[in-house]
């Protein structure tokens, strides 16, 4: 039987609003069950009543209601808190998927992928995501299967198809570029100008060995390709750090983050395209890929439009608490 709980705010939930908070930890509360329960005072912050908009602070205990904690006892336990490659690590894969998932119908699945964890496998790799989705095998066989991909240490939204049907039909619209991909990012230093579009030829690197290391800018080769990306300033914090958001035109591999190193403003945490010599993170950032898909806007295989967004993740909120950004403040013109 749930009973009433109390959950102390951590340092990195300095400054977070009261309803991210609970998207975060128990992203199984709908907005308006969890405004019913602030406006009757179940849900209270250090003893007294609070707004979905209440600011919270380090230290400040919150009183958690039998429907909130009811959530994580039929939940998969510790995996309804934010998720990040070490959390996951020793469970259950069909648990994993399912706190994962944003939106879910018949034909398509949405997930928000941790940080760290590989989309498809590689070399050393013992767990990703397409090897997890036979766990959602359904009662035919059928595996759900990847139509796009995103970076290992990219975080954020993850389009999966639920039948073959629906696979075809959405690898159509990422090759055709109907689908519109935004990224939100942390870069050294501030773009000038603040908007603009990045246009070029991307190729392969490769070592003594023939293998493949990392992308790089190559005009006028046959095995470039050409790679377009749009950005934006949001936000600034002084003249060292920017938030950034970033629209691919195209899907190439590492695409925004060679395109933000092409412009002298690499992402920080960034350990193939950080260039900056002798450049420091500043007290309290992770050294950690600050990229994360926010948000994809995708036709539906059965008719009109799927339009997700991903909560930053853990390691990109401390930052945004420290840098005082807002990432409400975007929510209206998203």
């Amino acid at each position: 039987m749930a009973t009433v709980d109390q959950k102390q705010v951590s340092a990195d939930e300095q400054g977070m609003r009261l309803d991210r908070w609970f998207k975060v930890h128990f992203p199984g509360l709908g907005f308006g069950q969890l405004q019913k329960l602030l406006r009757s005072g179940q849900i209270r912050v250090d003893g007294a009543r609070a707004k979905s908009d209440t600011r919270l602070q380090q230290g400040q205990t919150l009183r958690l209601p039998p429907p909130v904690t009811a959530l994580a006892a039929d939940g998969p336990g510790p995996l309804t808190g934010p998720l990040t490659a070490h959390t996951i690590r020793d469970k259950n894969d069909l648990d994993v998927l399912k706190a994962m998932t944003l939106y879910e119908d018949r034909k398509v699945i949405v997930f928000n992928k941790p940080a760290g964890l590989a989309v498809q496998g590689g070399s050393g790799l013992r767990r990703h995501v397409d090897r997890m989705l036979e766990a959602m095998r359904d009662k035919k066989g059928e595996k759900p299967r990847l139509v796009h991909r995103i970076d290992r240490d990219t975080s954020g939204v993850l389009v999966v198809a639920r039948t073959r049907g629906a696979a075809a039909f959405l690898t159509r619209e990422f090759r055709s570029r109907n689908t519109e991909k935004t990224y939100w990012a942390i870069v050294k230093g501030v773009p000038k100008p603040r908007e603009g579009r990045i246009s070029n030829w991307l190729a392969k690197s490769r070592d003594e060995n023939g293998d493949d290391r990392m992308m790089v800018v190559r005009h006028g080769t046959p095995d470039a390709d050409h790679a377009i990306s749009e950005y934006r300033v949001i936000e600034t914090s002084g003249p060292n750090l920017a938030w950034v958001e970033l629209k691919p035109e195209t899907g190439r591999t590492h695409q925004l983050r060679v395109h933000t190193q092409s412009i002298g403003h690499p992402i920080i945490g960034d350990p193939k395209y950080f260039d900056i010599e002798n450049w420091q993170l500043p007290g309290g950032i992770q050294n950690k890929l600050h990229l994360h898909a926010r948000r994809i806007r995708i036709a539906h295989p059965d008719g009109g439009i799927i339009d997700v967004s991903a909560p930053l993740p853990p390691h990109m909120v401390q930052t945004w608490n420290l840098l005082a950004f807002d990432p409400d403040s975007e929510l209206d013109s998203e």
